[in-house]
Parts: C-alpha cells; sequence; structure tokens
C-alpha cells in the first residue's frame, strides 16, 4: 500500500504533464520514467500486454514481493498512464480447467 502512494506521489510531482483523462486517480508521465519507475522502484514484472486500439497499448504489471498490480495505458505519443490498481494479485493457472 505504502509502495502505491509512493509511485502515485512521485508520479504526480515529477510528471511536467499530465495527459487529459475521465478519471481523478489517473496518473500519466513519460513512458520511459515510468517504466523505470515501475521496474526499478517498485521492482514490478509486466504480465501481459495487449492492443486497446492502432495507437494505445495496455499493460499488467505486477509487483511479485506484495501482489500489487497496475494497469498502464501507454499511448503512441509516448506517454503512459496507470489506469487502474490494486492488491492481491493471483496468476492464473496454465492449461485446461
Amino acid at each position: 500500500m505504502i509502495n502505491r502512494l509512493f509511485l502515485l506521489l512521485t508520479i504526480c510531482v515529477t510528471a511536467p504533464t499530465l495527459a487529459s483523462a475521465k478519471m481523478s486517480d489517473v496518473s500519466c508521465d513519460d513512458s520511459a520514467r515510468m517504466l523505470s519507475m515501475l521496474t526499478e522502484v517498485l521492482g514490478a514484472e509486466r504480465q501481459g500486454m495487449g492492443l486497446r486500439d492502432p495507437e494505445t497499448m495496455l499493460e499488467v504489471w505486477v509487483s511479485p514481493r506484495d501482489g500489487e498490480w497496475m494497469i498502464v495505458q501507454n499511448y503512441a505519443n509516448g506517454t503512459s498512464c496507470i489506469v487502474a490498481m490494486g492488491e492481491h494479485w493471483e496468476a492464473g493457472l496454465a492449461g485446461p480447467a
């Protein structure tokens, strides 16, 4: 929980420009800085990704040490935004159910 608050505070303080968003809790930053924050500060690992549209990629990031997860939306203009986050991530089971 403290890691998430630290991440949000850091992104909000260092972001020179925020992308327009409809949600008040969306945090945006330059994609390179966002990647650095996710991997180096939080120790998060990308679990999956997929195209939302031709100019938008969604990624799911998970911190293995505490199970916190984030959904990051990457734009073609070089901006990335954390659009959702939570706790207690459970990886899906491989193979048939």
